[in-house]
């Protein structure tokens, strides 16, 4: 069953709920006009949208975690703080998928300009790499993708994602002070835990104009029962800084997008694979890097300046490029 935006009376209940204090339903009601019956309705509505509330009997209802709501003149006006515009920005209550949204409109031959940036409240049908879900609960995480148009063919965007996480750095660090690492191809990693993700999907010529989908997957403030659905170890921004202001975030993170990009196009990796090799979460560990049928192991050496990851096997290093492989430290889970 598909979920609906938080609208009418249930977009007022939710804009009613507090964290910290417990709101009861019959306040909730009476203010609304409508029975505690139909308030629990909503209640109800909004728990299957992922929407941590607690529910206490005698007390009420009351927010686990403060909801950052997305707004888009905010957004305008922290970027402009920045010192920059962004090219064009929609903000959306709920998608499938923000990269599927772009994607659909590419292949539709109706592709936005250069820099567009989407962003969505909740996704029903989020997607990491290899076809993983990506829990997407609403209002809680930023479910984010960018358009950009590269002229020089498919080749050329080889080490996209390693340009894309180096962007996410420089955001989280001039946010928040925060020090992430970076997993090859395109995971962030703060304390040994995956904070976010990126996709970069294609479509485009060999040599020709190329379409890009930059996806990024950021977690914020992660609700309990999404978080039981996550096979692996992960944290949240909440967790790390407290209190978040997605809007800055999005602004901030876009304008540092628009430089790597920009940078990527000029250069490519030659002046960022150095940095990210400083950034390694896995620099010097033994791993594994699979495809589901094969396998290797080695010493992660980084990458190279066209992406590829650099394996140390029996003194020798190996280059080996992104799509569908998956790297593990060879003691762990990936």
């Amino acid at each position: 069953m598909q979920s609906k935006a938080p609208q009418g009376n249930k977009l007022a209940v939710l804009k009613a709920l507090k964290q910290g204090e417990f709101v009861s339903g019959q306040e909730l009601g009476q203010a609304l006009g409508i029975s505690r019956a139909a308030i629990a309705k909503h209640i109800a509505s909004l728990q299957d949208m992922g929407i941590d509330i607690f529910t206490v009997n005698g007390k009420g209802y009351r927010l686990n975690h403060a909801l950052p709501l997305l707004h888009e003149e905010h957004i305008h006006h922290y970027a402009q703080q920045a010192g920059f515009a962004l090219a064009a920005l929609e903000v959306v209550q709920i998608l499938d998928s923000t990269n599927s949204e772009l994607m659909r409109r590419i292949q539709q031959g109706t592709p936005p300009q250069s820099g567009h940036v989407l962003v969505a409240e909740m996704q029903q049908a989020g997607r990491g790499r290899r076809g993983r879900q990506w829990q997407s609960p609403f209002g809680a995480n930023l479910y984010y993708s960018y358009y950009w148009r590269l002229d020089d063919g498919m080749q050329a965007a080889m080490g996209v994602s390693i340009a894309v996480g180096l962007a996410v750095y420089d955001a989280l660090k001039q946010l928040y002070g925060l020090q992430v690492q970076l997993k090859w191809p395109n995971d962030i990693y703060l304390n040994g835990r995956k904070l976010a993700g990126i996709l970069v999907e294609l479509d485009g010529l060999v040599e020709g104009p190329c379409h890009l989908v930059i996806g990024i997957g950021l977690n914020v403030a992660m609700p309990e029962p999404s978080a039981l659905q996550i096979d692996q170890p992960w944290c949240d921004l909440q967790g790390a800084v407290g209190k978040v202001d997605k809007n800055q975030l999005v602004a901030v993170l876009s304008g540092c997008l628009s430089e790597r990009l920009a940078q990527y196009r000029q250069s490519g990796l030659t002046q960022m694979s150095a940095q990210w090799n400083r950034l390694n979460a896995f620099a010097g560990t033994l791993v594994t890097l699979s495809t589901g049928q094969r396998s290797w192991s080695g010493s992660c050496e980084g990458i190279d300046n066209q992406g590829a990851l650099l394996l140390r096997q029996d003194g020798e290093v190996k280059a080996f490029y992104g799509g569908e492989l998956s790297l593990r430290a060879t003691s762990t889970q990936d």
